[in-house]
C-alpha cells in the first residue's frame, strides 16, 4: 500500500497551520480593538491621561491590534515596492491606513487612529474569508485527482496479474479489475458480474449492477466481483483522464472576465493613487486647511481600493472549480 509523502504531508499541515495562526491573530486584534475602542469611547483614556495625553494613549494603543492584524498587509506593500510593483490593494491599504494615524500630527483635526485600524481589521476579515474558500476548493480539487487510477491489471499467459501504466494499455486489450479496485479504462466487460461503485463520477449512491455486456467508465469502483473488461480507449480519452484534463485547465487558464479585471486593476490603482494625491495636494494648496484636504484623500483611497473587484472574480472562478469537483467526489443522499 502507498505511503502519502511526508513532504507534502507536512507542507499541508503547515498551510492549516498557517490559516489557523492568522484567524487566532485577527481574533486577538479584534478583541483588543473592541476594549480600547470602549475604553476611549467612555472617557476613560482621558480621565487617565488628560488632554492632550488621550490622543497620544489613544495612539499607541489602537497601533497594537492594528500591527498584529495588518503587519503581513504593511510587509507586502513594502516589499511590492522594493521590487517596483507598488500599485496593489496593500499599498492602497497600507498608505490610507498608516495616513490615518499620521493625522494625529496635525492638531486641529480629530485623532482618526480607530478607523485605520478598523479598516485595517475589516480587510484582513475578508482576505481570511478568501483564503478558507480558496482551501476548501483547494481539497476538493484534490479529492477529485484521488479518482485517478496508478495501475491496470493485465494477465499474463501464466495466469498472474501484472500492473502495468493505464497509458500503456492498447485498445482492445483485456485488463481484469479485482474487487475494491478501480476501472481504469473504459471498455466493456467481457467476463463477470458485479456490482460498480460510480458515486466519484455520477453522485449516485446507490450500487450499480454490471455484468457481461455492459458498457463500463473509468474512475468508478468495482465492488463485489471479478470482472475482465476490453478496453474501448486509450487512458488519455477515457473518461476519468477528461475529467481530471477539464479541472486542470479550468484552475491554470484564466477565463476572459479574470483577465480584463486583472488588466484594469493595473490601470485603475495607480489612477485612484494619483487622484488621491492631486485631491489632498491641490485641495490643500488651494484652501490651507491640509489636514482636511489629506483625509478626504485618504478617504478617497479607502473607498476606491479595488480589492474586493480584483479577488471576487479569481475567487468566484476558483470556487466554482471546487464546487464542481465537489459533486463528483461527493456521494448524494439516498432517496
Amino acid at each position: 500500500m502507498a505511503t502519502a509523502d511526508p513532504k507534502k504531508k507536512k507542507k499541508k499541515r503547515k498551510k492549516k497551520e498557517s490559516l489557523e495562526h492568522k484567524r487566532n491573530r485577527i481574533l486577538v486584534a479584534l478583541g483588543i480593538f473592541a476594549v480600547v475602542y470602549a475604553l476611549d469611547e467612555l472617557g476613560t483614556l482621558a480621565a487617565a491621561f488628560g488632554t492632550p495625553g488621550d490622543i497620544y494613549a489613544s495612539f499607541v494603543l489602537f497601533l497594537v491590534p492594528f500591527l498584529i492584524a495588518g503587519y503581513d498587509v504593511l510587509q507586502k506593500a513594502f516589499n511590492n515596492i522594493r521590487r517596483g510593483k507598488a500599485f496593489d490593494e496593500s499599498f492602497l491599504m497600507a498608505v490610507a491606513t498608516i495616513g490615518a494615524f499620521a493625522m494625529v500630527l496635525f492638531p486641529d483635526t480629530d485623532p482618526h487612529m480607530a478607523e485605520g485600524a478598523a479598516v485595517m481589521l475589516f480587510y484582513q476579515v475578508g482576505e481570511l474569508f478568501q483564503s478558507y474558500a480558496v482551501d476548501q476548493s483547494r481539497k476538493s480539487i484534490t479529492s477529485l485527482m484521488d479518482i485517478r487510477p496508478d495501475y491496470a491489471n493485465i494477465e499474463g499467459e501464466d495466469g498472474r496479474l501484472e500492473q502495468v501504466d493505464p497509458d500503456e494499455v492498447e485498445i482492445g486489450t483485456v485488463i481484469v479489475v479485482q474487487p475494491g479496485e478501480r476501472v481504469p479504462i473504459d471498455g466493456v466487460i467481457v467476463e463477470g458480474e458485479t456490482q460498480l461503485d460510480t458515486a466519484a463520477l455520477t453522485g449516485e449512491s446507490v450500487p450499480r449492477p454490471a455484468k457481461t455486456g455492459d458498457d463500463i467508465i473509468s474512475g468508478c469502483i468495482n465492488m463485489t466481483g471479478l470482472i475482465h473488461v476490453r478496453t474501448t480507449k486509450p487512458f488519455g480519452e477515457s473518461t476519468v483522464a477528461r475529467v481530471l484534463e477539464l479541472v486542470e485547465n479550468a484552475s491554470e487558464k484564466k477565463a476572459r472576465t479574470e483577465n480584463f479585471i486583472t488588466r484594469f486593476a493595473r490601470i485603475y490603482t495607480p489612477a485612484v493613487t494619483g487622484a488621491a494625491a492631486v485631491l489632498a495636494l491641490g485641495g490643500g494648496l488651494v484652501t490651507g486647511a491640509w489636514s482636511d484636504w489629506i483625509l478626504r484623500g485618504l478617504t478617497f483611497l479607502v473607498v476606491s481600493c479595488p480589492c474586493a473587484l480584483v479577488i471576487s472574480v479569481p475567487l468566484s472562478f476558483f470556487g466554482g472549480i471546487g464546487g464542481a469537483c465537489l459533486l463528483y467526489t461527493s456521494p448524494s443522499p439516498r432517496d
